[in-house]
């Protein structure tokens, strides 16, 4: 060790050795602490002598055990206030159930801390990917917060911090503490017979000295995994609020969110993917800090939902509101009120009122009626199918007419073939005399989007296809793994679905079917043209990527779709469609005297414009 080591070592030990000395108790700390020493010493004496008498024992101990609770009782009094007899106590839990839930109660706090579902399962995946059921609860994590915090004389007040006595009467119990100066906080539950709702208020009672204008009911849930694919779960699990006169709103689903809310809110639900923990004020909440924290994959817990919601006043007595713990059920929500189910994420504008009014009672007829949400699935591909008919069938002859042109283009190409300028101006004006519209065939494809979107937002949101079984689908709300890998591929997990594949291949399959009818039609530019082919069949193969983590449901209907398409394409295009009128009426349109519109001439001025430039570029350039 040099000298400046030896230096710089010494000058940390004194500046050590300086702090030590600084920071040492006073004398008088250093007496209480001895005396509070002595005082565990004199009882751990007296109970472990052998020569001591019993009389002596219960003496010494007797006066030390009043000595502790003197101070324990400073403490409670220091650190509670009038709440100090309730700060103490034995924590008990109590039960009430009904034939849809069993809800567990703690006299620690007066709250609940476990809601099992009975009708339902969570699902968890083995590490061999094979499915465990275990029973669903909610609310049941130890680090879960249902507490009311409030200031007294200065105190901060928690009452999950306290004690409560329990009177319980059948479906209803009732939870109170009594304070020191004959004051009393209740809180009473009353459980709904074949309901997944409780009423619940709140009551304070001569607790004149709260400070500051409103007491915050602090609400925070551990949202627990419930489903096999948490990776999805966490996609659509979130926090949803109402405030008064407002349409539910919600924090992000995909990254941490906080929402400081300034005016009243109606109701507050922690929601999961397919259920949900709302309270619902009679009146209305004053004001709410909500916030959403996601957890990584290694986490047990999905995510961390917090409410801090703030009541009209402290001397408001009584405060009521309902409280449901149950599945994303949208005929249960719905008959509830208040828009709440608006919690389910069937999508928001045009693609939610599709799911919500066309799509969901359409596809709950038909599982009612033929008993297979998987047959229901068919079935309403073949609906749709069927309905959007008129638009595919406009779509195909658009395309047929695009594929009678193609001798008339095959010679206009080979006219023009060291030109290709002078192509693509031939090429519209060849459009122009026939009537053709290039892009018919896209415009009918464009109007079916927002069907395709709501179908997209349907199936992993309905709560109907939860662990539905159909074919070798265990739940169509989640992957349908029938290949097992024996080990995780990024992009795609440690599974291959089997719908995703039959949809990519049906997907290519069609792909291929329809290069081969449209080969030759187009026109422009050959290298675009080469690059569109590539795209069109590299899609299928990143739609795999994409869907083989998604919901069975949507890539079942999804393969369905496709072949149906198939079919329709094969039949229209060789049995309805007549090309020999088509190539009629293509002569007759051209022989038809044509007027022309304002953005038609528009557009030959500037194909006039394009060849005269290029005319003045090639005498340049000889």
């Amino acid at each position: 060790m040099d000298k400046k080591q030896m230096l710089g070592f010494g000058l940390i030990m004194a500046f050590l050795a300086l702090w030590l000395y600084m920071n040492q108790p006073s004398e008088a700390e250093k007496l209480a602490i001895q005396k509070k020493r002595d005082s565990l010493a004199n009882i751990e004496a007296i109970q472990d002598s052998p020569e001591a008498t019993q009389q002596n024992v219960i003496t010494n101990n007797n006066a030390t055990t009043g000595n502790v609770d003197s101070i324990n009782q400073q403490y409670l009094a220091q650190s509670f206030g009038v709440f100090a007899p309730a700060a103490v106590g034995e924590q008990s839990t109590y039960t009430i159930e009904n034939d849809l839930m069993t809800i567990t109660f703690s006299s620690k706090g007066g709250r609940i801390i476990d809601v099992l579902l009975k009708d339902y399962s969570k699902v968890e995946e083995a590490e061999d990917k094979s499915e465990i059921k275990l029973p669903l609860k909610l609310l049941e994590d130890e680090k879960d917060k249902f507490e009311y915090l409030f200031k007294v004389n200065n105190l901060e007040i928690s009452t999950q911090d306290l004690y409560f006595d329990v009177e319980q009467q059948g479906s209803t119990i009732l939870f109170t503490i009594q304070t020191s100066n004959g004051g009393s906080i209740t809180q009473k539950y009353s459980v709904n017979s074949n309901s997944y709702q409780i009423d619940y208020e709140v009551n304070w009672n001569n607790i004149p000295n709260i400070k500051g204008d409103h007491v915050t009911l602090n609400w925070l849930t551990y949202l627990d995994k419930l489903e096999k694919n948490t990776t999805f779960e966490k996609t659509y699990s979130t926090l949803h609020y109402k405030e008064m006169g407002e349409r539910p709103t919600y924090a992000s689903y995909t990254r941490d969110d906080d929402d400081n809310v300034e005016n009243p809110i109606k109701w507050v639900s922690h929601s999961n993917q397919f259920f949900n923990s709302t309270l619902i004020a009679d009146q209305a909440f004053e004001a709410g800090e909500l916030s959403v924290q996601s957890f990584d994959d290694n986490n047990s817990d999905l995510k961390k939902i917090q409410s801090q919601l703030a009541l009209p006043s402290a001397n408001t007595h009584l405060f009521k509101m309902k409280m449901y713990f149950g599945p994303n059920d949208y005929e249960i929500l719905k008959d509830m009120g208040h828009d709440l189910e608006d919690i389910i994420p069937f999508g928001w504008s045009i693609f939610g009122t599709i799911n919500r009014q066309i799509i969901r009672p359409l596809f709950n007829f038909l599982a009612g009626l033929i008993g297979s949400k998987g047959l229901a699935i068919l079935i309403l591909t073949l609906l749709v199918k069927m309905a959007l008919f008129p638009i595919t069938y406009k779509m195909l002859y658009s395309q047929a007419k695009t594929q009678a042109l193609k001798p008339r283009m095959d010679k206009m190409k080979e006219k023009f073939k060291n030109d290709p300028k002078k192509q693509q101006v031939e090429t519209m004006k060849l459009y122009q005399e026939y009537g053709v519209n290039p892009v018919g065939g896209c415009l009918p494809m464009l109007l079916q989007m927002p069907i395709w979107f709501a179908l997209y937002r349907f199936f992993p949101a309905a709560i109907e296809f939860r662990q539905a079984k159909f074919w070798w689908a265990t739940d169509l709300s989640s992957y349908d793994p029938f290949f097992i890998l024996p080990f995780d591929l990024p992009l795609i997990g440690g599974h291959i679905s089997l719908f995703t594949i039959l949809y990519t291949i049906s997907m290519i399959g069609y792909t291929y079917y329809n290069s081969k009818m449209m080969e030759g039609a187009s026109t422009g530019n050959e290298e675009m043209m080469k690059m569109m082919k590539i795209m069109q069949y590299a899609m299928p193969f990143m739609f795999f990527f994409f869907f083989n983590k998604y919901a069975a449901g949507l890539t079942a209907y999804l393969f369905f779709s496709n072949m149906t398409t198939i079919f329709q394409t094969v039949i229209t295009k060789n049995v309805i469609i007549d090309h020999d009128k088509i190539n009629a009426d293509l002569e007759a349109y051209k022989k038809k005297p044509k007027k022309k519109s304002k953005f038609r001439e528009r557009l030959d001025e500037a194909l006039k414009e394009q060849q005269r430039q290029q005319e003045l570029k090639n005498k340049s350039s000889k």
